[in-house]
C-alpha cells in the first residue's frame, strides 16, 4: 500500500493505493473522491494515461508520488438511437440481454458467499432504485464516510452491470471496497496464502448496516430504504414470576432478520423461531434487591415488505476449534404466515387484511383448476389465451370482497399490512463448517416474466422457477428441487432466506 497525491482543478487528494490492484480500482477511489465518473477521468502517469486493467505496482509510485488527474462532473453525451438488430447479428452478450438471462458472478477465490449474497439482494427491486438515486455525501466528508460512499457506488456499479451483461461478471471493484472496510472478508490462510471463505451471514449483515447508513436522507426526514423495506420492530416484555407485583418491562427496538434456533425439538422454521423470541435470564431485580430469573417475550410490532429469516446452523466446537455446522433438517415453506409472532394489537389490524389475501388466492387458484379443464380451441393462438387468462385474473380482482386497511398500516410504506409472505431468495452452504464448504444463492422467477422459461416434454409442473446461482454458473430450477435445501444431509442446506409480502391486488 503506498499513499500518493492526485491533483485535479486546483485541489490535492490523499489516495491509499494497493499496488496489486488494477487501475479500474484506483479509478473508483478516485470517483468516491470526486465524483468524476472512471470512464472521464484521464491520470497521467509515467509513458501515458493510466489504462484500466493496468496493475499499479507496474507504475513505480513511491510514498507521497503526485498524480494529475482531468475530468469533469457531469453525463456523459448521450449516444445516437440506436438501429434495430437482429438475432443473427448480436454478440453472444447481446443475445442473452435481450433473453433476459441472468449473469452470474465469478469466484475470485473464496468469494462464493458474497456471490450468494449480492444475487439474493439484488432481488429487491427497492434497494436497487434506492442505488440508482443515491447521489451520496460530499466528498470533504470523512473517511469512514468515503468508504461507506466507495461501497454503495461499487454496488451500484456491479448491479448495473449484472443487468447488461450475459456472461459471468468479476467483482473485483466491489471486493477491494467490501475488503477495505471489512478486514475480516481479506483474512488469508496461512499455509496456502489464498483467501479464506467466509460466513454468507455475516456479509449479509455487513452489508445491509452499511447500506442502511449510507442510504440515509441528508436532512434525515425519511428512513433509509433499508429501514423502511427491510426492517421491522420488536416490542419484548420483562417479567418475573418472583416479583408478581412488579410491572413488566416493554422495550422497542428495530430488527431486520428473526432467528430460527434449532436444537432436537426443532423440525419446521416457525418452531425456530418461536424458540428465539422467548428466553430465560438471570438479572438485578430493583423491587427484591437481588437478581431474579426473568422472562423476555417478544412480539414483533411491524412487519417489513421483506423479511430476512436466518437459521442458527453453527456453533463452536471446542475439541476440534471449529465453527461446526448442525445439518438438521428444518423445513421451510414457500407460502409463510408470521402473525402468530406479532403482537395481539398488529394481529388485530392485519387481520382483515390477511383473509383478503387468502380469499383472493382461493379464488385464484380455482380459476386456474378451471381453466386447466377447459379444452384448448382447435386454431386458438397463444394471445388470445393470454387474453382470457388476463381477463379471468381481472375478474378475480373485482370479484375480490372489500376489506378496510388500518390508517395506520396504509400509510406505513413498506411495511407487510396481511402478515402473509411468499419466498423469494435464498443463500445456502454445503459443507460441515463455517470457514469452508460453498455458498449458492436462488432467487425466484415469476411465471411469463424475464427471460424464457423450460418448455416441452417432460418438463415438471411448478408454481414458480427459480434461478440457481452458483458463482456464474446459472441454471433453473423448480420448487421441488428448492423445498430439498430443507437439511438433513451432506446437501445444500438454506441458511438465510428471504421472504416477501404478498401483494394485496
Amino acid at each position: 500500500m503506498v499513499k500518493v497525491q492526485v491533483k485535479w482543478q486546483g485541489k490535492k487528494f490523499d489516495v491509499d493505493v494497493d499496488l496489486t490492484q488494477p487501475g479500474e480500482v484506483f479509478k473508483m477511489q478516485l470517483y468516491s473522491l470526486t465524483n468524476v465518473a472512471p470512464e472521464r477521468q484521464r491520470i497521467l502517469v509515467k509513458g501515458g494515461q493510466l489504462k484500466d486493467n493496468t496493475v499499479m505496482s507496474t507504475l513505480g509510485l513511491k510514498e507521497n508520488s503526485v498524480l494529475m488527474m482531468m475530468g469533469t462532473v457531469g453525463e456523459l453525451p448521450k449516444a445516437p438511437v440506436e438501429q434495430t438488430k437482429f438475432v443473427e447479428d448480436m454478440t453472444d452478450n447481446e443475445v442473452a440481454q435481450a433473453l433476459a438471462i441472468p449473469a452470474g458472478l465469478t469466484n475470485l477465490g473464496n468469494t462464493c458467499y458474497m456471490n450468494a449474497t449480492l444475487q439474493c439482494l439484488k432481488a429487491v427491486p427497492e434497494l436497487k432504485q434506492a442505488l440508482d438515486a443515491y447521489e451520496g455525501a460530499a466528498p470533504e466528508t470523512s473517511a469512514a464516510d468515503n468508504s461507506k460512499r466507495s461501497l454503495v457506488l461499487s454496488l451500484r456499479s456491479l448491479f448495473t452491470q449484472l443487468n447488461e451483461s450475459g456472461e459471468g461478471v468479476p467483482p473485483m471493484v466491489f471486493l477491494h471496497v467490501l475488503r477495505q472496510l471489512f478486514p475480516k472478508f481479506a483474512e488469508q490462510d496461512r499455509q496456502s496464502g489464498g483467501f479464506r471463505q467466509q460466513d454468507a451471514e455475516e456479509c449479509w449483515n455487513e452489508l445491509l448496516t452499511t447500506l442502511d447508513l449510507a442510504l440515509q436522507p441528508s436532512d434525515g426526514a425519511a428512513p433509509s430504504v433499508v429501514e423502511r423495506y427491510m426492517s421491522g420492530q420488536m416490542q419484548t416484555t420483562w417479567s418475573t414470576a418472583e416479583a408478581p407485583s412488579e410491572p413488566p418491562t416493554v422495550h422497542h427496538e428495530r430488527f431486520r432478520k428473526l432467528d430460527c434456533h434449532i436444537d432436537k425439538s426443532v423440525n419446521y422454521l416457525s418452531q425456530g423461531v418461536a424458540k428465539g423470541l422467548e428466553q430465560k435470564i438471570e438479572k438485578h431485580s430493583e423491587s427484591l434487591g437481588r437478581n431474579a430469573e426473568y422472562t423476555a417475550v417478544s412480539r414483533v410490532a411491524r412487519l417489513p415488505e421483506y423479511l430476512t429469516v436466518a437459521y442458527n446452523r453453527f456453533f463452536w466446537k471446542a475439541s476440534e476449534s471449529v465453527e461446526a455446522k448442525i445439518v438438521k433438517s428444518v423445513k421451510f415453506p414457500l407460502d409463510l404466515d408470521v402473525s402468530e409472532f406479532c403482537t395481539p394489537e398488529l394481529q388485530r389490524k392485519m387481520r382483515p387484511v390477511k383473509q383478503h389475501v387468502r380469499d383472493l388466492e382461493d379464488r385464484r387458484a380455482a380459476e386456474r383448476k378451471a381453466a386447466a379443464k377447459r379444452p384448448r380451441i382447435d386454431g386458438s393462438n397463444d394471445d388470445a389465451q393470454a387474453s382470457t387468462s388476463a381477463s379471468s385474473e381481472q375478474q378475480t380482482e373485482e370479484a375480490a370482497a372489500p376489506f378496510v386497511l388500518d390508517p395506520e398500516l396504509k400509510a406505513d410504506v413498506g411495511c407487510n399490512p396481511s402478515g402473509l409472505y411468499e419466498l423469494v431468495g435464498l443463500v445456502t452452504h454445503i459443507g460441515r463448517t463455517a470457514n469452508s464448504g460453498h455458498y449458492i444463492g436462488w432467487v425466484r422467477k415469476e411465471k411469463g416474466v424475464g427471460g424464457k422459461e423450460p418448455e416441452g416434454k417432460g418438463v415438471p409442473e411448478t408454481r414458480h422457477w427459480w434461478y440457481k446461482f452458483d458463482d456464474d454458473d446459472v441454471s433453473m430450477v423448480t420448487d421441488e428441487e428448492i423445498l430439498r435445501l430443507c437439511g438433513g444431509g451432506d446437501w445444500h442446506t438454506a441458511y438465510v432466506t428471504l421472504y416477501r409480502a404478498k401483494k394485496l391486488d
